[in-house]
Order: structure tokens, then C-alpha cells, then sequence
């Protein structure tokens, strides 16, 4: 990463808002089933506000502005590029994070486990998560 490529991750890190640190608070450290999330990771000419590497699942938190056909539009643009690098995105209204904190996490679950499947049949060998070996190390992935 470059430097103000950093930078500027470090600074949508220090600016976030409460719904986006909340939901961190229960995705860092691998505490949603040792699933590894990087917060305001950059992909191309954008920055994802939670990425899991490992099944290349983005999710993203959207406030009030994001309702404006503006937004939207943006929002769809930004979208496609992903889809197109390869990632899925899903999105979740911040009040809706706020209402169900449970029931979005379960989601997220849910969509990184279909992830997983996906890519499994379709032959990709994934990175190990937390206490397991991979490939690599002997241990021949999950």
C-alpha cells in the first residue's frame, strides 16, 4: 500500500462512525467464528469499509446519505468495479446495524459461509483461518 493510500485508510479509520465501530468491535480479532476482517481496506480506487480477504466478502455500512440518487448511483458504480475484481459486497442500513446487531452479524455469517462454498467447488484454495494449517504448512486445507 502506499503511502497516501495509508494515509488516508488511517484517517476513514480515525473518522468513523459509531455504527461502523460498533460493528468492528465484534469483527476484529477473528470473534465471528475466527473469520479475518481488515477495516477500511483498498481496493482499486476505493476503500471497503469491512473486507474479509479470505472469500473476498465486503461489507458495507450505509447512513442517511446513501439514500440521494447521487449517492446511489455512486454507490452502484463502486459496487460493480468490485463485483468485477471479484469480491461480493453486501450493505447494511447503520440504523438497521443499530436495531439488530445480532441479526447482522448472523447475515454476515451466513454470507461468508456461502462464500466459502462457492469457492470451494469451484476449486480455490482459500487461506487458513485461525488455528488452522493450509496447504502450504502440510495440513492440506480444511
Amino acid at each position: 500500500m502506499g503511502g497516501k493510500t495509508t494515509r488516508r485508510a488511517r484517517a476513514l479509520r480515525r473518522e468513523s462512525s459509531f455504527p461502523e465501530r460498533l460493528l468492528w468491535s465484534k469483527l476484529r480479532s477473528r470473534q465471528l467464528r475466527g473469520w479475518k476482517f481488515r477495516r477500511q481496506h483498498p481496493i482499486g480506487p476505493f476503500f471497503a469499509d469491512f473486507a474479509c480477504l479470505e472469500v473476498r466478502l465486503i461489507v458495507e455500512l450505509d447512513g442517511d446519505s446513501h439514500g440521494d440518487d447521487a449517492q446511489e448511483a455512486y454507490d452502484a458504480k463502486r459496487t460493480a468495479f468490485l463485483r468485477n475484481e471479484g469480491w461480493e459486497v453486501i450493505r447494511f442500513w447503520n440504523a438497521h446495524l443499530l436495531e439488530n446487531l445480532d441479526g447482522i452479524l448472523a447475515a454476515i455469517l451466513e454470507s461468508l459461509e456461502h462464500r466459502q462454498r462457492m469457492l470451494d467447488g469451484a476449486g480455490f484454495t482459500p487461506l487458513p483461518r485461525a488455528g488452522e494449517e493450509g496447504p502450504a504448512a502440510g495440513g492440506g486445507g480444511r
